[in-house]
């Protein structure tokens, strides 16, 4: 057993502790077996799902442009093939309860997702520009990104909160909200992927502005400082 974070929900600190054991992530094409005792998912599952889908591509996508722009910092090529199997595990679970991906477009900035493409395409946009200004600023966008996914996987994510669906608060989906053993199994991994992520990217960071002086972006101080055992 790993505590891979602690989770921020309604303004309390919970640890998240996850199972290592065991790969949910998939490689092959085609829908998982749905167990007998898998029910459907609900609306604010399956939003969440489908979500997340594009988050994780959203990282993949960034990471691949960024290491075009900094060919020297292997970083983003090491991380980038991590997230693909990320979104093609959350692409997995999706296609085993029998929905459509939202994904029809796999180009680097692509997202067609009829909820949030939109959001996600204003997102790769802005964490690009920001990371034009440096290689630094490219490390700071890499650990943005982790730091969001983390928050996103665990909770609701804002701009789901934020849109008229009736979904109304943070703990109205996401992993807190899942009963679906299989749904969390795979936000745990991601998690612990992305607790690793960030790890990484915190020591590139540290390596140009010092030791212990990396800041919080998303999540607060005291849950990056858990994550990377401070």
């Amino acid at each position: 057993m790993k505590i891979s974070n602690k989770v921020l929900v309604n303004g309390v600190v919970s640890l998240a502790i996850f199972a290592c054991a065991g790969s949910v992530m998939a490689t092959g094409s085609g829908a998982l077996p749905v167990d007998a005792g898998d029910a459907a998912l609900d609306y604010n599952e399956k939003i969440h799902l489908m979500f997340m889908r594009e988050e994780e591509k959203l990282a993949r996508d960034v990471y691949q442009t960024l290491g075009s722009m900094y060919p020297d910092s292997a970083i983003f090529g090491n991380i980038d093939d991590s997230e693909q199997k990320h979104t093609t595990a959350v692409k997995a679970m999706i296609e085993k309860y029998g929905y459509e991906d939202p994904n029809t477009n796999d180009n680097v900035g692509a997202y067609t997702g009829e909820g949030f493409g939109w959001y996600f395409t204003e997102k790769y946009n802005q964490l690009v520009e920001r990371a034009s200004i440096s290689e630094l600023e490219a490390l700071y966008v890499g650990a943005f990104i982790e730091e969001l996914d983390m928050m996103d996987i665990n909770q609701c994510p804002q701009v789901i909160v934020e849109t008229d669906n009736g979904i109304n608060g943070v703990n109205q989906c996401g992993k807190v909200y899942t009963d679906k053993a299989d749904i969390q199994r795979l936000y745990s991994s991601l998690l612990d992927g992305s607790d690793s992520h960030l790890e990484g990217y915190v020591a590139n960071i540290e390596n140009i502005i010092g030791e212990g002086n990396y800041q919080a972006q998303v999540l607060s101080q005291e849950l990056v400082d858990a994550i990377l055992d401070r």
